[in-house]
């Protein structure tokens, strides 16, 4: 048999009150980009830093007064492997189309700005520090994008073409500037 993906498998128990802290709890993990199976059962690659961010968690629940158990684990064949990876995939995917829907936005402003010919420093400076967001979201959804999602190379696509079409505006910007001078 092949060796399977390891993954650490985090279950825990912490009071329902207050919630904020259930909800700190969650986040954390959601931003290390771990997969839930159930409540409050959860998965992670099996990496140092997973097993260094996990154990800070294990503190974290224990000063809540609740229960956890980490443990490694392995699916039992192919294809349970493979339904986990996809649940991966399918988190991962969640986030880009969000990604792809936020960038769809940021075309359509370009394009409504251009139509207006609305060409100002500001409104330049405003949508370069949009497209910044976008490539800061763009790549925390890599750096958890552990099994390549399917929609990761549309995504990255998609962002270059926003580049391009800022780009493009810039220099729409640039003009108008020159023949007003």
């Amino acid at each position: 048999m092949n060796k399977l993906n390891a993954w650490l498998l985090l279950t825990y128990k912490v009071p329902p009150e207050p919630s904020k802290h259930r909800i700190a709890l969650w986040r954390k993990l959601k931003g290390l980009g771990a997969v839930y199976l159930q409540n409050s059962i959860c998965l992670l690659p099996n990496t140092t830093e997973h097993i260094k961010q996990l154990k800070l968690i294990e503190n974290d629940i224990a000063k809540m007064d609740g229960e956890s158990v980490l443990l490694e684990t392995v699916a039992l064949d192919k294809t349970q492997e493979q339904k986990v990876v996809n649940r991966f995939k399918s988190d991962r995917d969640e986030e880009y189309k969000e990604f792809l829907g936020k960038c769809a936005d940021f075309e359509a402003e370009i394009k409504k700005e251009t139509k207006a010919k609305h060409f100002t420093y500001a409104e330049l400076e405003e949508n370069d520090v949009d497209l910044k967001k976008l490539e800061t979201w763009l790549e925390k959804i890599k750096r958890l994008d552990f099994y390549g999602a399917t929609l990761a190379a549309t995504s990255i696509e998609k962002f270059k073409e926003c580049q391009r079409i800022l780009d493009d505006y810039a220099q729409k910007v640039y003009d108008a500037h020159d023949e007003n001078h």
